[in-house]
């Protein structure tokens, strides 16, 4: 049997640092991590290829090879993935989909053959049985949750890590908080569900057998949902593996009551996690107190957020405006707020529902929602009506964006960073595509960008005061061209 496995595209997007892939020579952020996981619960005999569409075309040979092809996708890669679909039915191929983009929406595609949703683990091994029989249903799904101890190790061989900024590895699923506007708890549940640590170093010694180098990012929705395993078992496992594997770093996503843990901050940054995004959301007790983030109320975040940075941990936030609670006094707050964290990569959203979210649940009832989330290159639409006015709404989210990634307040939201950050210090060993990527960042943003006089004076001010800090001078540079680049042609 011959399996042929497509990602389908994403939309340029803010999160997608497509400009800062081309300066450092990369085709894509990260590659599939569910579809590589999925095509290592498929039967070994099987022949199976992947055709990533953010790093290389679909032909029609890719097509026609294949007796049938897997689709795994988010709600974002929504087009990409109905093109695909449509292309797979001209060619007569079957197509098998799954991921979070299906499990609600599954209905509306017409051109799949069999839909596995909710979580392979469960819902892949009664369709590959059935399959064997010759009496294969068209939907699978389950309201159960698996057992992640029995996910296997991605098929990594599959992928070329050379195209990939980032790779991607998954420890937790699942939630204990229930914000109103997110999803995560429908699709993973509330409980964490860990990997064992053995499963962890099994899937980072795969990364490195690949020849990968750099970053990884452990794509939890909240590293920290069971904090004594991660500091008893994990983190130590982690620290132990660094000894003898050089050349690692870790990034994830947290929330924000990570500042008041001490410890478990030191032993991440000791094990390499040198990043973690964390949901701000907005400075407004009531819009928190509104949205059900709970973890986020009565807090100094402005505290928190330094505290994490004198940890050694950059912080990267993402942040909300449009709650019903929200005035236009919240765009000038988030402005503030963001200036002085020094949260250097911010994600600032315009408020939507998701599906199978608290928050789509209520507008459905209130008679509020206006359809499905829709997306655009930058999130300033939304899918419901909201107590705001849109246009005051939507010319306030233009207003923070045109103004947080201006290079002059971009750029001094870098040596705001730097005034606290407090790394932990490593050997770094600079290779050819290093020096590569640096004279390319000379040249795109010292000569020929926009932003040049604000580089030259940061690299310059580091240089000075931060000399350890230049590589991550230019690396926050490049992503700063990105989002700058993605602004100038998306928000007027």
């Amino acid at each position: 049997m011959n399996i042929l496995l497509i990602y389908p595209e994403f939309l340029d997007a803010l999160w997608g640092f497509k400009h800062a892939l081309k300066i450092s020579r990369k085709k894509a952020y990260m590659p599939p991590l569910g579809l590589l996981t999925v095509a290592a619960m498929l039967p070994v005999e099987w022949t199976k290829r992947l055709v990533d569409l953010n790093v290389t075309k679909l032909t029609e040979e890719d097509l026609r090879w294949a007796d049938y092809v897997f689709i795994g996708a988010i709600a974002v890669q929504r087009k990409s993935a109905q093109q695909t679909i449509e292309r797979c039915k001209e060619v007569g191929v079957k197509v098998v989909a799954g991921g979070p983009l299906f499990i609600d929406e599954y209905e509306q595609f017409e051109g799949v053959d069999h839909f596995i949703l909710n979580e392979a683990e469960l819902t892949l091994p009664c369709f590959l049985e059935e399959l064997e029989r010759g009496c294969a249903k068209s939907v699978y799904k389950t309201s159960e949750f698996a057992d992640v101890k029995k996910t296997p190790v991605p098929l990594w061989e599959l992928t070329d890590p050379g195209n990939y900024a980032s790779m991607s590895i998954q420890f937790s699923r699942g939630c204990p908080y229930h914000c109103e506007f997110c999803n995560v708890t429908t699709l993973f549940g509330h409980r964490p569900r860990i990997k064992t640590v053995a499963q962890v170093i099994a899937e980072l010694n795969s990364l490195y057998d690949i020849g990968w180098r750099g970053t990884v990012f452990f794509v939890d929705d909240n590293f920290i949902g069971n904090k004594q395993y991660i500091k008893t078992e994990l983190l130590p496992a982690l620290i132990a593996w660094k000894q003898n594997n050089r050349g690692i770093s870790y990034f994830t996503e947290a929330s924000i009551n990570l500042a008041d843990d001490e410890e478990l901050m030191r032993l991440m940054v000791q094990a390499g996690f040198n990043a973690v995004f964390i949901g701000i959301e907005t400075p407004d007790e009531k819009s928190l107190a509104e949205c059900g983030k709970k973890q986020n109320k009565n807090r100094d975040l402005l505290e928190d957020v330094k505290r994490i940075q004198r940890s050694g941990l950059q912080v990267q936030g993402g942040f909300i405006v449009g709650f019903d609670n929200d005035t236009p006094s919240i765009f000038k707050r988030q402005i503030d707020f963001i200036q002085k964290s020094g949260i250097v990569l911010a994600n600032v959203a315009v408020l939507q529902a998701p599906t199978g979210s608290r928050l789509y649940e209520r507008l459905r009832k209130e008679g509020r929602l206006l359809g499905q989330m829709g997306f655009n290159v930058v999130d300033s639409i939304t899918n419901f009506i909201p107590n705001m006015d849109l246009n005051t709404l939507q010319e306030g989210y233009k207003e923070i964006m045109q103004y947080i990634y201006s290079p002059k307040y971009y750029y001094k939201r870098i040596k705001t960073l730097f005034l606290e950050y407090k790394p932990l210090k490593t050997d770094v060993t600079k290779n050819l595509r290093d020096i590569i990527i640096l004279l390319r960042s000379f040249y795109y943003l010292g000569i020929i960008g926009k932003e040049r006089f604000y580089f030259w004076k940061l690299l310059l001010w580091t240089g000075i005061h931060r000399p350890e800090l230049i590589s991550l001078a230019i690396k926050l540079s490049i992503q700063g061209y990105h989002y700058r680049k993605i602004v100038e042609m998306n928000v007027s």
